[in-house]
């Protein structure tokens, strides 16, 4: 009785922030690019997604799900948690336990906010450093893997940017990144990039466009509740994944 009082209070209590979890690394950003923006101070995201086999490295030639904790340490700091569901293949285990999902890929992603939109002067961006994955065990240890095999499945570093400007009573985001790392099988190098676009009709509602820096996606954010956030999105425009992350701001 006291602990489910106690989950009462939190969520009655807890404050929620509305941004853009990029529920596919569980880590604030657009849909599967990252992106400048920041949660508040002590926000914690707790989230998961049906991920299309194509939005996944090669290792995932199935549809999969992933589940993910999320913390906002400092203003300028978050860092998450993020597992991945694996399925049994023919080449990687028993007929008996063949089509089910029996292991998980686990990583830490951390993002460092440098500077604040408009710090210095009024159109001046948003600027994150980041990092998925960067660090594998496999082969006796290596940062940012290389090659296409060990782990280090999700691996990459970026820099990002990103600028809101109000349109009358409506608001776009335009962000833009360059994205980094030394696998052969998901080699998702280069400049990615996307805009936002916020309805004032549907303030809750975020609909996003981007490039990866390899395919075209669209989707949309939609906050219910004040708390929970619908994702979903379509890759070259019939792919589809989709996601839902709890959001607490427990500051």
């Amino acid at each position: 009785m006291k602990f489910r009082n106690f989950c009462l209070l939190l969520f009655f209590c807890s404050y929620s922030v509305y941004l853009f979890p990029q529920y596919s690394y569980g880590v604030t950003g657009l849909l599967h690019s990252p992106s400048a923006e920041m949660q508040q101070d002590k926000t914690v995201m707790i989230g998961g997604g049906f991920l299309n086999e194509n939005l996944t490295p090669p290792r995932f030639n199935y549809n999969t799900y992933n589940y993910y904790l999320n913390v906002t340490i400092f203003p300028c700091l978050e860092i998450a948690y993020t597992c991945t569901l694996f399925k049994v293949t023919p080449q990687w285990g028993v007929q008996s336990q063949m089509g089910k999902f029996t292991n998980q890929d686990r990583y830490f992603s951390l993002r460092l906010r440098v500077l604040k939109e408009e710090q210095f002067f009024k159109y001046m961006p948003a600027v994150v450093l980041g990092t998925s994955d960067p660090f594998t065990e496999s082969r006796g240890g290596e940062i940012m893997p290389s090659g296409d095999g060990g782990n280090g499945y999700f691996s990459r570093f970026y820099v990002a940017m990103t600028k809101h400007i109000p349109v009358n009573k409506e608001e776009l985001g335009l962000h833009i990144s360059y994205l980094y790392n030394r696998r052969n099988d998901y080699h998702l190098n280069g400049i990615a990039g996307g805009i936002t676009y916020s309805p004032s009709m549907l303030s809750d509602l975020k609909l996003i466009v981007e490039y990866d820096s390899h395919d075209i996606l669209i989707g949309m954010n939609y906050l219910l509740f004040h708390h929970f956030l619908v994702q979903a999105m379509m890759q070259k425009g019939k792919y589809f994944s989709c996601g839902l992350t709890y959001l607490i701001h427990l500051k």
